[in-house]
């Protein structure tokens, strides 16, 4: 049933009215804040895989790929485009065996947009992810973080 929802309620700009997709997401079972924003054409794998905190932004075209639970704090900014994937596949094995792992972003952390948070990291409390980077390891509390794969460039200082 999720799957025909997110098709003609999340990934289209068919019905761009919040309030619905939050109710929608706690029926399929989401826990969301309160005062969080989820803009159309967003992809939610699996929303009973997903915690959302209060005062956060999903912006367009963002893919919450949620095979096992992804962890997003409050006033959290998912920019246009980003992308939080919790699996992979393993190369090594002819099998191709898929790997998994959760994802946690503290509160206050910003991804730009089109950037990649890949599975098993946690981004820490003021992290920023900026547009295009790849995060292939964690990211420490109130850094700066560019490129890919990501390195901190800076502290970030908020005033």
């Amino acid at each position: 049933m999720w799957h025909y929802v997110n098709a003609v309620i999340f990934k289209t700009g068919l019905l761009p009215i919040n309030g619905i997709k939050i109710i929608l997401l706690r029926w399929f079972g989401a826990k969301i804040g309160k005062d969080v924003t989820i803009k159309p054409c967003v992809n939610i794998k699996y929303p009973w895989f997903l915690t959302i905190g209060n005062h956060t932004w999903v912006g367009e075209n963002v893919w919450i790929d949620s095979l096992v639970m992804i962890t997003i704090g409050s006033n959290v900014c998912l920019s246009q485009g980003a992308l939080l994937l919790t699996g992979s596949h393993n190369y090594k094995k002819s099998t191709f065996d898929l790997i998994t792992g959760s994802l946690v972003l503290e509160d206050g952390v910003w991804i730009g947009a089109n950037a990649i948070v890949n599975q098993g990291i946690t981004i820490g409390s003021h992290a920023v992810l900026t547009s295009g980077s790849v995060a292939t390891k964690n990211l420490d509390a109130y850094a700066v973080y560019q490129g890919n794969p990501a390195v901190r460039v800076r502290s970030r200082t908020i005033s």
